[in-house]
């Protein structure tokens, strides 16, 4: 019997009824609750670390080793990601993201033990092999339940739990760093041990409600060992050199080593893909579908966009605003309310049309204009102004997140859902990785010059100098660091010159004075230099204001020509500007000069993300993507196993009866096999021919009436006209007792045959009894 669908075909054609779904609405809610746990613990975390990591390294004695606490963390999660992934696909999502779960929480307690930012870095680390799990896992879960038009209607659980830990994070982690100690615990140790809380009780919700049923089929698998050694080989020197090449240096001896190494992993990485085939970590055959391919190299570009240029809007609010970093995360929050909505408004039309291909060109259209409106950003710009902006992004990443996610699901097979889902996340952080090592180098590599550009500034700098002479304001405890980062380097020479000048006058001007005559000679030069009298000497009393007020008037012009011209020692860049805590409460005229510098060099980073995006909205025109399937991966799985088990037994039969025509006809029976009468003939079908070997002259057409008791199958038709030759047998050709046995073989083969025909049985010839 010829089969015209394929089970996948059907299935999508057909949606799902409740009667045969593999979850109900219950079940899925079930699972969901245990999935936003493990989601709710890993964005926690990052929120509260961020926001005290500045407490825990002045702690620790190592703030200008705070990058590798980040690195760590971002270069085991990221290697992790597609490893978790196929894992997955093969031993199943809930004993992984168990794994992933309890991975993080012990890193989490080996962090709260650490001693200094080195063992902090490597805990970290431990905790970012159970973070690639926690992110990427329950999306391939949610694309396992859910077929990708329906997503939408569970989408606002998972928005739930970003908003709630944007929300919470700050505030948990300004807490904790503020607070000297909690329960005899240095408080920013609680940064990391309220995840073992929140752990177990994830852990519990896991247990309880992530069940999913088991369906497909069993294949035998080979695990991809060197592909996941070279995954670590070829990202880890490459995400190093790219997190530290600003220290290092791009063309040191450590970063060309990065590189050679990086490239020679990535080649056999390649090749070992290749011979791996299906049961490699990441298939090279995913690249061959043009909506894998396109929402991948999207993804990236997303990536390197949005997570490198975003990363700064919390230092600008912390640095320029001067903003708490409690307050930095609520001003935050109008992204995450712009991400909502366009995540819930997309996902709702995706549900109702399943059309999805206007949204990653509407998306990266928004998200380019909240860095348009990012790059008019000035110090003097009002907060509101950046909320504008943040809002506009948030607006358009909601509409690409998912998106991008649902395109790669929708672009595999149901097997490849984990594999799919977990390539996308990674390649996504690695955009993101490397647009947050680039754009900050570029940052801060940058500020010098801009701080240098910042004080050329007329009326800046002669704000700024006269603060900074200013012996109340030069000697108050609050601007001791941006006098010793910034002033004290510019103003120190100013005086030392200015005071040299002076001395040197008056040893001119009371060579061969009488002592009588000497105190006449030193108000003399004093009046002309608008200074004052200080015992034998002239200088400059920097409490007032006049005099204060002629000697920025005499030295600004000059100070101008040697920033012009380059000079280090006029511009302060000497600043290291890894720790910006010297801004904490200091003078607004000291700081202008560091915030105007701090604000050109976001914006321009602001105008690379721009850039990056405006590619990825060039590129999204020539994204062409198929109509969303209607069924989820499991009901996909189980329709295909149904199909495939009908389709068996259909065939069986279909064998058994041909083999009964065939055996009757050998043995020269007199009755037919189907019809149990002395007088009737054999069936006959187009796609099952009876062939004794013997040979006929003229073919022999004719019609009988239909039989009453005629067994059917299918689309096959006891009553059918003759539709093909047919070859008749007569009396002597076959044996009486082969009817019997038939019937009985033909009985055996319905019992095991569904009762409802399928719609393949309706291609089938018109078969007669």
């Amino acid at each position: 019997m010829t089969q015209t669908a394929t089970a996948s075909a059907r299935s999508s054609a057909n949606p799902t009824t409740s009667s045969n779904a593999v979850m109900s609405h219950k079940q899925i809610l079930l699972v969901i609750y245990g999935l936003m746990a493990g989601m709710f613990l890993s964005s926690l975390d990052q929120t509260i670390v961020g926001t005290a990591i500045r407490t825990i390294g002045d702690d620790l004695h190592g703030l200008d080793q705070q990058a590798w606490v980040t690195t760590a963390y971002l270069i085991a999660s990221t290697i992790m990601t597609p490893i978790y992934g196929k894992l997955s696909d093969i031993f199943g999502r809930r004993p992984l993201f168990i794994i992933a779960i309890a991975i993080f929480l012990v890193g989490s307690l080996l962090a709260t033990l650490s001693q200094s930012m080195i063992e902090l870095a490597a805990f970290r680390a431990i905790q970012g092999l159970g973070a690639g799990g926690l992110m990427s896992l329950p999306l391939a879960i949610m694309g396992d339940m859910l077929a990708p038009r329906e997503r939408a209607k569970y989408q606002g659980y998972f928005l739930a739990v970003f908003g709630v830990s944007s929300v919470i994070g700050p505030l948990i982690g300004g807490f904790f760093a503020g607070a000297s100690s909690i329960l005899f615990v240095t408080g920013w140790r609680w940064v990391f041990l309220v995840n073992l809380p929140i752990g177990v009780a994830a852990l519990i919700m896991v247990f309880t409600f992530l069940h999913l049923p088991k369906v497909g089929e069993k294949r035998k698998v080979r695990i991809d060992y060197w592909g996941a050694s070279l995954v670590v080989i070829t990202l880890a020197p490459l995400l190093l050199v790219a997190e530290q090449g600003r220290d290092w240096g791009w063309t040191s001896v450590g970063s060309w080593a990065c590189y050679i190494i990086g490239a020679v992993g990535l080649v056999s990485f390649i090749l070992v893909e290749r011979a791996m085939k299906d049961d490699a970590i990441i298939p090279m055959k995913l690249f061959r579908s043009p909506v894998f391919s396109m929402s991948t190299v999207l993804g990236v570009l997303v990536g390197f966009g949005m997570f490198g240029a975003l990363l700064t809007l919390p230092l600008y609010l912390q640095i320029v605003k001067g903003l708490s970093p409690t307050e930095s995360g609520f001003a935050t929050l109008p992204m995450v309310l712009g991400l909502m909505i366009a995540s819930i408004a997309s996902g709702q039309i995706i549900s109702r049309t399943g059309k999805y291909r206007i949204f990653p060109v509407t998306g990266t259209a928004i998200t380019s204009i909240g860095y348009v409106v990012l790059t008019f950003i000035t110090v003097d710009k009002p907060l509101w102004f950046l909320l504008i902006a943040m809002f506009c992004i948030g607006l358009g990443l909601g509409q690409l997140m998912q998106t991008l996610t649902l395109a790669s699901q929708n672009s595999v097979g149901p097997r490849d859902i984990g594999v799919a889902t977990s390539a996308s996340t990674f390649f996504r952080q690695i955009g993101g990785t490397l647009g947050t090592a680039i754009l900050l180098s570029v940052l801060f590599a940058s500020m010098p010059a801009n701080i240098s550009t910042a004080m050329q500034n007329k009326g800046d700098l002669e704000s700024g100098l006269n603060a900074a002479l200013t012996p109340s304001v030069a000697n108050a405890s609050k601007n001791a660091g941006v006098m010793q980062q910034i002033w004290t380097p510019v103003v120190n020479p100013i005086k030392k010159n200015i005071q040299d000048g002076l001395d040197q006058a008056v040893a001119t001007a009371t060579q061969g004075v009488p002592d009588a005559a000497r105190s006449q000679v030193l108000e003399a030069v004093a009046s002309k230099a608008n200074a004052s009298v200080n015992g034998d000497t002239v200088s400059v009393d920097y409490s007032n204001a006049a005099q204060r007020r002629n000697v920025v008037d005499e030295v600004a012009p000059n100070i101008i020509k040697q920033l012009e011209k380059g000079s280090s020692n006029a511009s302060g860049s000497t600043s290291d500007t890894s720790d910006t805590s010297f801004l904490n409460g200091a003078d607004p005229r000291l700081t202008r000069a560091f915030l105007t510098g701090f604000n050109n060099s976001a914006v321009g980073i602001y105008y690379v993300g721009l850039g990056v995006l405006l590619l990825a909205f060039i590129l999204t025109w020539f994204f062409r993507t198929p109509p969303l399937r209607k069924v989820s991966a499991l009901q996909e799985q189980a329709n295909d196993k149904r199909d495939s088990d009908a389709a068996s037994a259909s065939a069986t039969a279909d064998r058994l009866s041909a083999d009964a025509g065939a055996a009757a006809a050998n043995a020269g029976a007199l009755v037919g096999p189907d019809t149990g009468s002395m007088r009737a003939v054999a069936p006959t079908s187009p796609d099952v021919s009876i062939d004794t070997g013997e040979t006929r002259t003229a073919p022999r057409a004719a019609t009988r009436a239909p039989l009453n008791d005629a067994p059917t199958h299918g689309a096959h038709s006891a009553a059918a006209m003759i539709d093909s030759p047919t070859q008749v047998h007569t009396d002597s050709e076959q044996p009486k007792h082969a009817a019997a046995v038939l019937e009985a073989e033909r009985d055996s083969v319905a019992d095991s045959t569904p009762a409802a025909a399928t719609p393949a049985d309706e291609h089938h010839g018109k078969h007669s009894a």
